[in-house]
């Protein structure tokens, strides 16, 4: 996860300086909001993709948009859940691209656990990822923004395009296909 640098800072600002796409934040407050948020968003962007290096990537392209996107937001909260809606957005787009083409899909979707206190947490760790790789995309979505981003409902449902109301039964049953998968149960029954 490579921080902004001024330079880069200074190159977006001229790019929105040519574009007549004024910031909405300054540089402290940027620097300070990016402080807080890009290792949360880097972990969600890890997770769903199950790539570290695209996460790494859409980590910056995620930044960029959010300077880019003019946009007036009410607080920090609504900014921060506005850069997880284009985290999403990103994701999916490359979903779709490697649907696309196939052949360029060579990312693996094992992300390995980040230095493990211990043997039993890193075995639990794998169990989890691999488990979170076998959900659909968007049960992966729902379940990171609402267990470790500790979203509401209603900014799960604005992140990912749903309807609110719909958010609760869609989790659960997210949650109820987790907890089979981590228990070794398949689709249809059990493993024997």
């Amino acid at each position: 996860m490579t921080p902004f640098s001024l330079t880069n800072v200074e190159r977006l600002e001229a790019a929105a300086g040519e574009l007549d796409v004024p910031f909405e934040m300054d540089e402290d407050t940027f620097r300070a909001f990016y402080e807080r948020t890009a290792r949360p968003l880097w972990a969600y962007l890890a997770r769903i993709t199950g790539d570290r290096q695209a996460a790494d990537d859409l980590l910056q392209e995620c930044y960029y948009r959010l300077l880019r996107a003019n946009a007036v937001h009410d607080d920090e909260t609504h900014r921060r859940h506005y850069l997880f809606k284009i985290a999403t957005n990103l994701a999916r787009d490359g979903y779709r691209r490697k649907a696309a083409a196939p052949e360029l899909a060579a990312a693996s979707s094992d992300v390995e656990p980040a230095d493990p206190v211990s043997t039993g947490r890193a075995e639990a760790r794998l169990d989890l990822t691999r488990a979170m790789g076998q959900l659909k995309r968007r049960e992966r979505e729902m379940l990171w923004l609402a267990y470790a981003q500790g979203s509401t409902h209603a900014e799960i449902g604005a992140a990912l395009g749903l309807k609110t109301g719909s958010i609760k039964p869609l989790l659960f049953r997210a949650r109820q296909k987790l907890a089979g998968l981590l228990r070794g149960e398949k689709q249809g029954g059990r493993h024997a």
